[in-house]
């Protein structure tokens, strides 16, 4: 197999508090084959000098939405898969360019499009697809007008209603969970509170019944996976961490007590400010209504708070940007924001082990180890002293390699 050598580099691997010098790291196929600190005897390798710049693990984001290619969702109602994929593409080069190597999708992503990333057909991270997004009648994946009082259109010429699931009672919630592991789902996304971008649930809904949730978790811990729930509210949160949800995604509007709950069951949440930041500043441009925006900045007010009380309870808190159509350029700035109350080297480890740990790939991404994927980004600096190294929609890295291959090379 083709080796690659890299040499002159400083190391961060984000087990480590600090990116330190006179490592070598080699790469044999999509692999890493050897980290050391001494020098690598590789005679055949292609020998790749980093100019002592700084060479870390690829970026993970827990909660994109690749499919959702519209700030406003009204759009996508008109919108045949075709071109969605199209747009789709476009915004998946956009996210490996920044030098996110890896992403879940919380709702949209199907197994074609992760097959065609994964077969190199489409640039683009290494996906991790939830199917549609499942909520009850009139919730957040609820796409219907109030005009329509019917069951919702065909989905091959409605990408909203392709991204989107409704289920009523235990019954129709286990059947389209496992409608969605049928169809190659690594999670299961489901809805437990209201949303910004859905026009006629209060954000204080409590959305799914304790049964209906306890149906999908069993069902997906039945098939070896596990399930993600949109939630904001603490009654939200604890409904669902109670029923067995693992991962918490949002979570604005959480408190002392339901972050206590969720660090005792092991869960994660998974926080995204820049969406928040980003449509209260842009969206009214691309017409998102005047309603949505106030139930935006309900949890825009909550959100670095959030992040103060899940450290405190000891939560690990993963990067997710949650980030829609043209906003998707904004998904490096969720470092900056996250700066207000984190240090560098806990939102890089947010962004790497603890991805890595929520997509159950620990050791296997977001370090720089032997056995560990190819996953490598090279930067113009030391990003713990200096984050905005990350901004400019990947500027500032001259090196990205997903699994062994090269996706953009500036080096000698």
């Amino acid at each position: 197999m083709p080796q690659i050598h890299f040499k002159n580099l400083n190391l961060l691997d984000p087990r480590w508090n600090e990116a330190r010098a006179g490592y070598e790291v080699l790469v044999e196929g999509d692999l890493i084959k050897e980290v050391s600190s001494k020098p690598i005897k590789a005679a055949k390798a292609q020998v790749v000098d980093c100019g002592k710049r700084t060479l870390m693990p690829g970026l993970i984001d827990c909660h994109v939405h690749v499919f959702l290619v519209e700030v406003n969702f009204r759009l996508l109602e008109s919108m045949p898969l075709t071109l969605l994929t199209a747009k789709s593409a476009d915004l998946m080069k956009g996210m490996i360019d920044r030098g996110f190597t890896t992403v879940r999708d919380t709702g949209g992503a199907d197994w074609g499009i992760k097959t065609a990333v994964d077969s190199g057909l489409i640039p683009g991270p290494r996906l991790f697809i939830s199917g549609r997004a499942i909520g009850p009648t009139g919730g957040h994946s609820d796409s219907r007008r109030r005009t329509d009082y019917g069951t919702p259109s065909c989905g091959c010429c409605n990408a909203m209603v392709y991204s989107l699931a409704i289920a009523d009672g235990p019954d129709a919630v286990r059947k389209t969970v496992r409608e969605q592991m049928r169809q190659g789902a690594d999670q299961v996304k489901i809805m437990c509170s209201g949303g910004v971008a859905s026009p006629y649930d209060p954000l204080d809904s409590l959305q799914f019944s304790e049964a209906e949730i306890a149906a999908a978790t069993d069902e997906a811990k039945n098939f070896g996976r596990y399930v993600l729930a949109h939630a904001y509210t603490p009654e939200a949160i604890t409904r669902a961490v109670n029923n067995g949800v693992r991962t918490i995604e949002h979570g604005n509007l959480i408190d002392e007590k339901s972050a206590k709950l969720l660090k005792s069951k092991g869960g994660y949440m998974i926080a995204n400010l820049v969406t928040y930041f980003s449509m209260k500043e842009k969206a009214a441009q691309f017409g998102m209504t005047s309603e949505m925006l106030a139930k935006n900045d309900i949890v825009l007010e909550g959100a670095l708070r959030s992040l103060e009380i899940c450290k405190k309870a000891g939560v690990k808190v993963g990067y997710g940007t949650d980030l829609l159509g043209a906003l998707q350029v904004d998904q490096s700035l969720e470092f900056i924001h996250r700066a207000k109350v984190l240090k560098p080297i806990e939102i890089i480890r947010q962004a790497t082990i603890i991805g890595a740990e929520i997509l159950r790939m620990e050791g296997k991404l977001g370090v720089v180890a032997p056995g560990a994927y190819a996953d490598l980004i090279a930067i113009d600096g030391n990003p713990l002293k200096k984050l905005e190294l990350f901004l400019d929609q990947g500027k500032h890295l001259p090196m990205i390699m997903k699994a062994g291959k090269f996706h953009k090379n500036a080096l000698k």
